[in-house]
């Protein structure tokens, strides 16, 4: 399959990162196939128009990419190319980049996987892994007397090398990213004795007493 790169009528406008080719091991595939009903999203003052999935296959799993009418992925010799119908359009120009961005966190998710680590700070704070009626839940004790918890999403899995420390794997970053993020909410780290849950090596600044 030839590359294609489209240029605007009055000068080249580039995206650094969505020109930027993506690297494709041997043992990743991509499928492309036309979406039966084209899905429309507001974006701002515009919409849009979602007609395409690029399916992306590896060891670890597979992920599906929604594509934008305007943009185009192209294949060839180990690489893909991502690029757009009007790069000198704001919005396709915006885009570029983030699709490249996902496309390429999909072959890394489907060949080496993404990891999150949630850490749990504060005293009797704790966290388990429970089976409810053939579904994986991560539950915390986290300052208040009832467990708090969601059920792991299918292609996430959960380990709890200790009670204060869970870390989260998938293939979908995005998917694993909003996981994680769910599950820091139900105590973000706060300012003042440093208790909550920590996500990915973050750190809070604990504010200074009041002296009276």
């Amino acid at each position: 399959m030839s590359f294609v790169r489209w240029f605007s009528s009055l000068r080249p406008v580039l995206s650094h990162i969505g020109s930027s080719p993506v690297v494709i091991p041997p043992q990743v595939e991509f499928e492309f196939m036309d979406l039966l009903v084209p899905k429309f999203v507001p974006k701002g003052a515009k919409s849009l128009r979602l007609d395409r999935v690029v399916t992306v296959k590896g060891p670890k799993g597979k992920i599906d990419l929604v594509l934008p009418e305007f943009v185009q992925v192209q294949s060839s010799g180990g690489r893909a190319t991502v690029s757009v119908k009007r790069p000198e359009d704001k919005l396709q120009k915006q885009l570029w980049g983030t699709m490249r961005a996902l496309l390429n966190n999909g072959v890394i998710g489907v060949t080496e996987g993404h990891t999150s680590t949630l850490r749990l700070q504060g005293t009797g704070y704790r966290a388990m892994l429970e089976d409810v009626d053939g579904v994986k839940w991560v539950k915390m004790k986290i300052g208040k007397c009832d467990l708090q918890g969601l059920p792991i999403p299918d292609g996430i899995t959960v380990t709890a090398p200790t009670q204060t420390l869970l870390i989260l794997e998938g293939c979908d970053k995005q998917q694993l990213n909003l996981f994680a993020a769910s599950l820091r909410n139900m105590h973000p780290p706060e300012r003042y004795k440093g208790k909550g849950v920590y996500l990915n090596g973050e750190t809070v600044k604990l504010k200074d007493k009041k002296v009276k």
